[in-house]
């Protein structure tokens, strides 16, 4: 019998799952195992990078590191060290293959869907390649998990992530973090229109600058920077009002500063109605980034 019988890679900071492998388990227990699976994959921020939750049959390994997580589901007899070593597998097959502005972006379940065959792949090396051949890399993993061992759950625990625990609600509890936007509004187009072309003006601007400056001097190069700190700040700006960013009050007063500060310094170069101009469309870019508001989650989305 396999030792290792599902297994999917999920963005820790939503549970959004990335991709997945093709299980052709259908007992009853599997499928409730499948079932905590999902609530747990909603809980993994607030987990450490490894752990356990352990059931009458089945077993849910997960490790994770920066923004994606690797879950699988192992047999009872799945030695823990094989299991964090597929993991730790996986997880690099995974981000050597994608970088993490795209990881970042998806918005769909299962949005790298090709990658299915990679798991599928790993999944079938480690269930049926014997354990010597891989012996090495299980030592190293061995002396991790004594050095620094793993979360232990249980898989009645991956419960709390709805709430329940035993039957019982949970009234204390936080709903998972919400991270869909609200729809974009026509205001909101336009601003990101004028802040695309503030950017685009920026853009040229300095690397014309540049370029005629062979011998550049000191306050060239102040003005060359004058023009290309605003430029990323504006796109920074558009970034922060399309999608969701931990702390995104500080970042939007950041580039606010960057982009009137930069546009300031740049007084003789440009005239005052181009001055109010670009500071005027950072103001209103700042306004419709923190008048968009987070929208609820749909209770179906998961692993």
């Amino acid at each position: 019998m396999s030792m290792i019988l599902f297994a999917c890679v999920v963005r820790v900071r939503d549970g959004l799952p990335l991709s997945a492998s093709t299980d052709f388990y259908h007992s009853q227990d599997f499928l409730e195992c499948r079932r905590r699976l999902k609530t747990l994959a909603l809980r993994l921020a607030q987990y450490p990078g490894r752990g356990s939750a352990e059931g009458l049959d089945f077993s849910i390994h997960f490790s994770s590191s920066r923004d994606v997580a690797c879950v699988a589901i192992c047999s009872r007899q799945c030695p823990a060290a094989m299991a964090f070593c597929f993991l730790e597998t996986l997880w690099w097959e995974f981000t050597a293959s994608y970088d993490t502005t795209c990881i970042g972006l998806a918005s769909r379940p299962y949005a790298f869907l090709e990658f299915d065959s990679v798991i599928q792949k790993v999944k079938w090396h480690f269930n049926y390649v014997s354990s010597t051949q891989m012996e090495s890399s299980l030592e190293k993993i061995q002396e991790e998990l004594k050095f620094q061992p793993p979360v232990v759950l249980t898989l009645e625990d991956t419960d709390v992530a709805n709430g329940v625990m035993n039957g019982h609600p949970q009234m204390h509890l936080e709903p998972a973090p919400n991270f869909r936007m609200e729809p974009v509004t026509a205001l909101g187009i336009l601003s990101l229109i004028l802040n695309i072309m503030c950017a685009a003006l920026n853009l040229i601007r300095g690397i014309h600058l540049a370029e005629h400056s062979l011998q550049v001097a000191h306050e060239e190069i102040g003005n060359i920077l004058a023009f290309l700190i605003p430029f990323v700040a504006c796109i920074f700006q558009c970034y922060l009002y399309l999608f969701y960013s931990p702390a995104r009050t500080m970042k939007v007063v950041l580039m606010l500063l960057f982009i009137c500060l930069g546009n300031m310094y740049l007084h003789g170069l440009r005239n005052l109605w181009q001055i109010l101009f670009h500071i005027g469309v950072a103001f209103l870019s700042s306004y419709q980034i923190l008048t968009r508001q987070l929208q609820e989650k749909q209770s179906d989305c998961g692993v």
